[in-house]
């Protein structure tokens, strides 16, 4: 063979070796790939962590906090991502952020009872949206024959009707008497008392009960929503109401029901279930994930904002979530043990 055209040799140090291969750089397919994981983790990484930390944050944090468990999707999409960037600790991040994120949606889980059932109580909170759906309320009540009604967004118009319809049936009102959103009326089947309001945009009144030989106080939520530029009005009507359950004797049984513009994800709405140690009757029933709104328009129902919660020696034993035609809220319908006490 002509030495000319020969390989050269090996070096000594690699003879009887194999070469070192030749570093390769990040391809433009693995570097997006990456940019990609790093945006669809973002949202899902800040969102939880707030919710995590025990804070509602800034617009658009409690915004977006009303999607958290939808955000499980982007944050599964970022694992994708990071896997086909080749990047591992990209990749071990992904993973979790995501197993973070869904860890914050899983429902706190207490259940308080003390002594035997002295009554069954059946509730329905309802958002009429501006009285539109007072004809589907009628409906709806003279169906499941409620002991107390909770009404939002119910005018003097509405409140008439709903009280001339049901007058057999739930005879005792409070209310606050406004027009649109700012009405607002509790019906009752037991006699009321000591009738009130908490201060807000929108009506929240509230009462006592007397129900097999107990007081139970009963309690509208109707907070403003946390739309951008009033985010700061949302908290504050919330933590008024918090304080005025707060203000409440601790052996008093109490039924906090309505539109609270929150989802279990925001901290101003958990915060109600320290304060008396309530707990809500979709998350001890198995429907802590059931969404009531928006129920009309283009998009499904994605978040739960309509709650009923119970105080100590009231048991939530079955929640469902009825239609309410006319309106943009599935209503909340929950069955309650009264219990004799500690």
């Amino acid at each position: 063979m002509d030495r000319a055209l020969a390989p050269d040799p090996l070096p000594a140090r690699f003879a009887g070796t194999t070469p070192p291969p030749v570093p390769l750089r990040p391809g433009p397919g693995t570097r997006a790939a990456a940019w990609a994981a790093g945006l669809l983790l973002a949202v899902p990484a800040v969102v939880a962590g707030c919710k995590a930390y025990g804070t509602d944050g800034v617009t658009p944090v409690p915004q977006l906090l009303s999607f958290l468990p939808w955000l499980t999707v982007p944050a599964a999409l970022g694992v994708l991502c990071a896997a086909a960037s080749r990047n591992r600790p990209l990749a071990f991040l992904a993973v979790l952020v995501l197993l973070f994120t869904a860890w914050t949606t899983l429902p706190p889980m207490l259940v308080h009872s003390y002594g035997p059932p002295v009554a069954r109580i059946r509730v329905i909170a309802a958002n009429v949206e501006f009285g539109q759906a007072t004809g589907s309320l009628v409906d709806l009540a003279r169906r499941e024959k409620p002991q107390l009604l909770y009404v939002s967004e119910c005018d003097p118009r509405c409140a008439g009707i709903l009280t001339a319809a049901l007058s057999g049936q739930l005879p005792h009102r409070a209310s606050v008497d406004a027009e649109g959103s700012r009405g607002s009326v509790v019906l009752s089947a037991y006699p009321l008392r000591d009738r009130s309001a908490v201060p807000a945009t929108m009506g929240m009144p509230g009462a006592t009960a007397e129900i097999a030989g107990r007081p139970v106080r009963l309690q509208l939520a109707h907070p403003m929503p946390p739309l951008p530029g009033q985010v700061d009005l949302w908290k504050a009507e919330l933590s008024r109401l918090r304080a005025e359950v707060a203000s409440r004797p601790p052996g008093e049984a109490l039924l906090l029901a309505g539109d609270f513009n929150a989802s279990q994800d925001h901290a101003a709405y958990r915060a109600f279930l320290t304060t008396r140690s309530l707990v809500d009757a979709a998350h001890v029933t198995g429907a802590s994930r059931t969404p009531t709104w928006p129920a009309e328009g283009p998009l499904p129902p994605y978040v739960q904002i309509d709650h009923v919660l119970a105080s100590p020696t009231l048991t939530p034993v079955a929640t469902r979530f009825p239609p309410l035609p006319g309106s943009d809220h599935r209503a909340v319908l929950a069955d309650v043990d009264l219990h004799e006490g500690r």
